[in-house]
């Protein structure tokens, strides 16, 4: 992160807090007592206003946008703080509506469908809108349109927002926050002002899924030893080498060399392979790890991986199982 990413950081809140005054002003001038009304119906007890963020933030995509039409409300006057509690709760869950949908559905997160719902892509065409209305001679539609312009301009701010902070989910320092507490009321806080810098709480559960994953090796040669100086001396100098070699023990056995890096790495010549035992390891992915093979090998290899078919030829089970096949 670079200070060009603080800068973007406080154009974006000064965008957003600007967005939010004038819409906030605007529902205020336009609302009237009709639409407290209907809001009121709606968020009578905060069942109904759960169900209410619940639905508006799964049509939308965006818990964030939910929350801050109903804090421009609050705001405005329009709703009472106890009214948006319930609707604010639901919106944090009808963030998770969406996957739920791709994954019934068979929809990709990329269709067109999907991606016109999100606020990044309808923002736009808010703002543009709104101008049109504003530059009517009619009060009325020039309100409507001050709605619209300052709910696209807060948009505008929080993706800003999002977007100078993104380099932040690779930072070690920053995703190791997560893991620096046992106390879980510490972890509730961290994960709060997490949450709140990158502006997406996706986002911090991704980080969260990533740090919590476990793999392992399901198929590759091992190393064995690693050294700089060089075993392979014996056979042939380094102008003559084409960095690969082949050692033999006394009982004839074969250990492929590799050198790189400046160091020189023995495999084992017997690889792991697990792919055909899927389930017996309580892991989230296995890892291919490929060093001495050809692209075709690799392939078939992988394939193997995939429809969980015996290895051709010999292998081990490493220290998964006691023993070599």
């Amino acid at each position: 992160m670079t200070i060009f990413n603080v800068f973007s950081l406080l154009g974006g809140l000064a965008l957003f807090l600007f967005g939010m005054d004038i819409m906030g002003k605007a529902l205020e001038k336009q609302a009237g007592g009709q639409l407290q009304k209907i809001l009121s119906k709606l968020t009578d007890n905060p069942l109904k206003g759960f169900f209410l963020g619940l639905c508006v933030t799964a049509v939308i995509q965006s818990s964030s946008a939910t929350t801050v039409m109903v804090v421009g409300f609050v705001n405005s006057g329009i709703m009472e703080l106890h009214q948006a509690i319930g609707v604010i709760m639901g919106s944090n869950v009808g963030t998770t509506v969406t996957s739920w949908i791709l994954s019934l559905s068979g929809l990709q997160g990329d269709s067109l469908f999907i991606q016109l719902l999100k606020p990044t892509s309808f923002s736009p065409v808010l703002a543009f809108i709104g101008i049109l209305l504003y530059m009517c001679k009619s009060e009325k539609k020039k309100g409507v349109g001050t709605i619209l312009i300052g709910f696209a301009v807060l948009m505008t701010g929080m993706t800003t927002m999002s977007n100078a902070v993104l380099p932040l989910q690779n930072e070690t320092w920053f995703t190791s926050l997560f893991t620096r507490f046992s106390n879980p009321l510490l972890g509730v806080l961290v994960g709060a002002l997490v949450t709140g810098i990158i502006q997406s709480s996706s986002a911090s559960v991704g980080i969260l899924q990533a740090l919590s994953a476990t793999g392992v090796i399901t198929y590759g040669h091992m190393p064995l030893m690693v050294t700089r100086a060089c075993p392979l001396q014996n056979i042939h100098d380094c102008a003559h080498c084409d960095k690969t070699g082949v050692l033999t023990d006394r009982k004839a056995k074969k250990f492929p060399v590799r050198c790189g890096l400046g160091v020189r790495t023995i495999y084992n010549p017997v690889p792991i392979y697990m792919g055909d035992k899927p389930g017996a390891l309580a892991v989230d992915y296995g890892v291919a790890y490929f060093t001495l093979e050809s692209r075709e090998e690799a392939a078939q290899i992988l394939d193997s991986i995939r429809t969980h078919a015996p290895f051709e030829g010999d292998f081990t089970r490493g220290l998964y199982f006691k023993g070599t096949n």
